[in-house]
């Protein structure tokens, strides 16, 4: 079957991808490895994290306590170190600062001095003005909470390679997106590396705030796919002898898709209890999502040329479906691997746009296919008057046009909440987006086994060489050969038997009289 062909092959794909990502580590431990500031503006600057944390369920949490209570949220430093190389040790250096905001208190980093461009560290005209240190990170305080945003730094002293900044633990009481940059404003540790690790922690565990409902909603969508999966094994069970190919391949997706929601649910739940992704779970959670939804696309391309229905292979398009079904697969494959396996903050935009482009392609090449496919079946089952078929056919039709309707309304909404949110605001209601993908493609899914389910009557819905198939094939044949056939072939024969009898009995009358005479 060309769909077991499909996932047999596909998974000699994952040992790659595996090998490629099995180093990278993803959680609310985020760990610098010798990061290298950059230059942005006057100001260089290592991107520590960016995270979605709810407030603490302690009104008042202990400010000063080193070790954090249940149901606290928080941002703790551990070791974290700058280094620098020993040639460049021969000076004291200013402070290297840590610098941690909410996401509304942007404004409160950096200034600019008469109306000039926006500058994070503090130049010679601001210092004229008495408002900072030249030198040093522009900041105010907020105006929701003068605490914040939270600086702090070290500085080398002569001779020294390393400069550790003090541990800390910094109580997060108003929910929010919460930033961390390193940053300095001396041009001469231009060699400097950061080194250690952050932990940052929600109230309910180390899920980052906009993925923790995540979590709940692959717990539901398990228990859904459990339902889906006993309607359909039990139906399975009891009609297997009239079970043809299009519902194995029903049955692979429907085990798919149990796999991968209780692997994601394992996935966060390990994430959120031990704050590091389980790599491992995570890999094998995006490789069975990766293989049901290519599956899943060539079932219904399959179905829309009429495969197991009307046609009993597909010809010469067999090796074109697997083709575009396994470059569907490696496209899909990369980029849910760097969204999941890499780093708890978001891709930058190119470097998503560059990794969503081909399987957005590839999508709408998909929609293409299906829909002409199906639009030549639909012709081919009204010509031959195949009206079981085609009923089936027409409901399968308008499923699948009221869920390409909807899947470009929800990425038209997709993209304006996307231009709306530049700086992540609206982080709180993000888990909706990859959400909704998943209770379409299920309810999608219900359909295909509403129509398609195992029943008595099965075979009635397949492709099948009986006699009363070929009835159906040519329905002029059926409408002249309905009269009994005896009677219409006297008929024909008659007037043409009639003048023939007498010429033959002329003819040996004649011989006759010859004779006798």
């Amino acid at each position: 079957m060309l769909c077991l062909y499909k996932s047999t092959h596909v998974l000699s794909a994952i040992y790659c991808c595996w090998v490629l990502l099995s180093f990278v580590v993803e959680g609310s431990v985020h760990e610098y490895k010798a990061e290298r500031f950059v230059s942005k503006g006057n100001a260089f600057v290592v991107h520590g994290g960016s995270e979605g944390i709810y407030s603490s369920n302690h009104e008042k949490p202990d400010e000063k306590s080193a070790i954090p209570a249940n149901g606290d949220s928080y941002i703790r430093f551990e070791k974290i170190t700058f280094r620098r190389k020993t040639e460049f040790t021969n000076f004291s250096s200013r402070l290297v600062h840590a610098v941690v905001f909410e996401v509304e208190d942007r404004e409160t980093i950096g200034g600019s001095a008469y109306g000039g461009q926006r500058a994070v560290c503090c130049t010679a005209d601001l210092s004229k003005l008495g408002v900072c240190l030249e030198g040093e990170i522009i900041h105010r305080p907020s105006p929701k909470d003068p605490s914040w945003p939270q600086i702090f730094g070290v500085s080398f002293n002569v001779d020294d390679v390393v400069a550790t900044l003090p541990s800390k633990l910094i109580h997060i009481t108003r929910t929010g997106m919460y930033n961390l940059y390193f940053m300095h404003c001396d041009p001469n540790l231009n060699d400097v590396v950061v080194e250690g690790k952050t932990i940052w922690k929600n109230p309910t565990g180390y899920l980052p705030g906009r993925m923790a409902p995540l979590m709940n909603f692959y717990g539901f969508m398990s228990l859904a796919f459990v339902i889906l999966g006993v309607f359909w094994f039990l139906q399975y069970a009891r009609f297997w002898k009239e079970v043809f190919p299009l519902q194995n391949c029903i049955t692979l997706v429907i085990t798919l898709g149990m796999f991968e929601m209780a692997l994601w649910y394992f996935d966060y739940g390990e994430f959120n209890k031990t704050g590091i992704r389980p790599t491992g779970i995570t890999i094998w959670a995006v490789t069975f999502g990766t293989i049901k939804r290519t599956v899943a696309r060539l079932i219904i391309l399959m179905v829309s040329m009429g495969y197991g229905v009307v046609r009993p292979t597909l010809g010469g398009l067999t090796s074109k479906v697997v083709m575009v079904g396994m470059t569907f697969f490696l496209a899909s494959e990369v980029l849910e691997l760097v969204e999941n396996v890499g780093t708890v903050s978001d891709l930058s935009g190119k470097a998503r746009l560059f990794l969503i482009l081909p399987e957005a392609l590839l999508d709408a090449f998909f929609i293409v296919w299906i829909f002409k496919s199906l639009s030549a079946t639909l012709n081919k089952l009204q010509a031959r008057r195949m009206m079981a078929k085609l009923d089936i056919y027409r409901k399968f039709t308008n499923a699948l046009g009221v869920a390409v309707i909807v899947s470009v309304g929800w990425i038209c909404y997709e993209l304006y909440f996307k231009s709306k949110d530049i700086y992540n605001e609206l982080w709180q209601n993000a888990w909706v987006i990859p959400a909704f993908w998943q209770i379409l493609s299920f309810s999608l899914l219900c359909v295909i086994c509403a129509l398609w389910a195992p029943s008595q009557n099965s075979t009635r819905y397949s492709y099948s060489d009986d006699m009363n198939e070929e009835f159906e094939k040519d329905d002029t044949t059926l409408t002249l050969i309905k009269p009994s056939l005896m009677p219409a072939k006297d008929m024909r024969s008659a007037p043409e038997a009639r003048p023939v009898q007498p010429n033959i009995v002329t003819s040996n009358g004649d011989v006759e009289e010859d004779k006798t005479e």
